[in-house]
Formats: C-alpha cells, sequence, structure tokens
C-alpha cells in the first residue's frame, strides 16, 4: 500500500485508539510512514476501515488540515505563503525565484491557485497557502518544517542550496 509498512500502521491504530485525537495523530503518524510523506487512497481507506469511520470523515479532515499531503512529497518542502501581507511584501516574487531555482516552469505557478508542483528528480515540492499566520514577519515561508521569515529572494536561493546538500 504505497510502500507504508502495515504492521507499523496498526501499531500506530493500536496506540492511539480511543484516545482524545485518534484519528488526527494516526493519520499524522500514518503519513510519515510513508517515505513520500503523503497519504494514499489505500491508506485513507485502511484507516476508514480499522477506525470504522466513514471514508468520507476520513478524506474531509485530510483535506481540510494543510498539514496532510494527498499527494507523494518531494525529499524538501518549500511552502510560500500567499496571504495579503506576504503577497504585499513580495511572496510572488520569491515564488517565482524559487521555480527559477529549481527549474520549475512558469505555468506550474498558476496565478490565483493553489501550487503543488514537485521537481522531475522528487528532490523538492513546492506549494502555497493562503496563511500561516505570521503575518507581521511577512513574507514567510516554511521549508521542511521550519519557518523563515523576512524573506528575499537571495535568502531562498541559499536556502534551497542547503538543503539540496542535505538528505531529507
Amino acid at each position: 500500500m504505497n510502500n507504508i509498512n502495515i504492521q507499523a500502521l496498526d501499531t500506530v491504530i493500536k496506540a492511539y485508539r480511543g484516545k482524545p485525537g485518534e484519528l488526527l495523530s494516526v493519520m499524522e503518524e500514518a503519513q510519515k510512514l510513508n517515505p513520500r510523506n503523503y497519504l494514499s487512497e489505500g491508506i485513507l481507506s485502511y484507516i476508514a476501515i480499522k477506525l470504522k469511520l466513514p471514508l468520507a470523515q476520513i478524506y474531509s479532515v485530510a483535506t481540510f488540515y494543510t498539514f496532510f499531503n494527498l499527494k507523494p512529497q518531494g525529499e524538501h518542502c518549500i511552502v510560500v505563503c500567499r496571504g495579503t501581507a506576504c503577497h504585499t511584501r513580495g511572496s510572488k516574487n520569491l515564488l517565482r525565484s524559487i521555480a527559477v531555482t529549481l527549474g520549475l516552469k512558469e505555468e506550474d505557478l498558476k496565478e490565483n491557485e493553489k501550487v503543488f508542483v514537485t521537481t522531475s528528480d522528487n528532490k523538492f515540492t513546492v506549494k502555497t497557502v493562503a496563511c500561516f499566520g505570521q503575518c507581521a514577519l511577512a513574507p514567510v515561508i516554511d521549508i521542511d518544517g521550519k519557518i523563515y521569515s523576512h524573506m528575499t529572494e537571495a535568502k531562498i536561493r541559499r536556502l534551497i542550496r542547503q538543503a539540496g546538500k542535505k538528505k531529507a
């Protein structure tokens, strides 16, 4: 089931069974178990069956929270905030700079839509979010779970080079 160890997933499900936040915890751990850091349809179905919950409920949780991924991720993930404060402070240019640095196509950066694109070598995934809630620190990006504030194009290029040199 997409390179996930079912025994490990069963252990996770057993560990959280009946506890507050059971579903979120199981889904988060299941995503971590996947080498490509995402929840496949098969995994979502398996969790629904094991937790005796409707698949629609599992899917609605997976699509509500931005930290759940329904598509395979690259080794490194770059998330660009496109909220108003970040936009007015240059996040659009940051996104373009990231694309150029990673060799992505301009058409991958849809102007008024969420961006989700992975480089052909699966090294980087670039995504956008509506807002991180860090407006005073704009523009803000997240690389591999770490928030960076007051970003510039030079800083992002340096961070991409650093991330590309280390294994996720």
